[in-house]
């Protein structure tokens, strides 16, 4: 599953930050803190004024991720994210090196191709994690990398840090120590939460 060193140089500092998933135990959330956003830009979506602001840590070559993304995310962002009644943010947990190059595409692309990359990542999981460098590539000039681009972003430790930075924020600070994990407003929600789910954390606070 891994990619081609030579394709993916990166520092022996970002590269740690594959290492493991540290458990921090789940203390009280920091809400200010969570909803912060990271140095290289929030990606999200619905209005920053809704009353509601869900967080989701994930990865994008996790299956229990993908089948979020398959089954409830729809709904979720059907009844909520398109009525403008939550803001929707999403964040990187890299937790191999094929994510990572995934995030790090999506970071390179143009802000408007992120989630339309990431939807692609999820929805078609499977057929790029056979040859992930390959399939990664294939994804990418759907949406215009070219064959320098493609390499040049998969050789670029700034967005590779920038992207590890995220995780280890949600690790150290938030305690997140799966994927996916959400956040509502700061209430913690865990793996492949179903919409009825969502509903029951969301509606009160709307």
């Amino acid at each position: 599953m891994y990619l081609d060193r030579r394709q993916l140089i990166l520092g022996a500092s970002a590269l740690a930050g594959l290492t493991g998933l540290a458990s921090t135990g789940h203390a009280a959330i920091d809400l200010a803190a969570l909803h912060a956003p990271p140095a290289e830009g929030e990606m999200a979506m619905g209005p920053e004024t809704a009353k509601v602001t869900v967080v989701e840590y994930a990865s994008a070559s996790c299956p229990h991720c993908a089948n979020f993304y398959k089954t409830t995310f729809p709904e979720l962002k059907k009844d909520y994210i398109d009525t403008g009644k939550i803001r929707f943010i999403f964040r990187e947990f890299p937790h191999n090196q094929p994510a990572l190059a995934a995030f790090m595409l999506a970071r390179c692309a143009p802000k408007d191709k992120y989630f339309p990359l990431i939807d692609m990542f999820f929805m078609q999981q499977d057929s790029w994690l056979e040859a992930p460098l390959e399939g990664l590539q294939k994804i990418a000039q759907l949406a215009g990398f070219t064959k320098e681009s493609f390499d040049a972003c998969l050789k670029n430790e700034a967005v590779a840090k920038g992207i590890i930075a995220v995780r280890d924020k949600a690790e150290k600070e938030f305690g997140v120590d799966s994927i996916p994990t959400f956040f509502v407003n700061g209430e913690l929600l865990k793996g492949e939460t179903t919409i009825d789910v969502f509903r029951k954390a969301i509606d009160p606070l709307l």
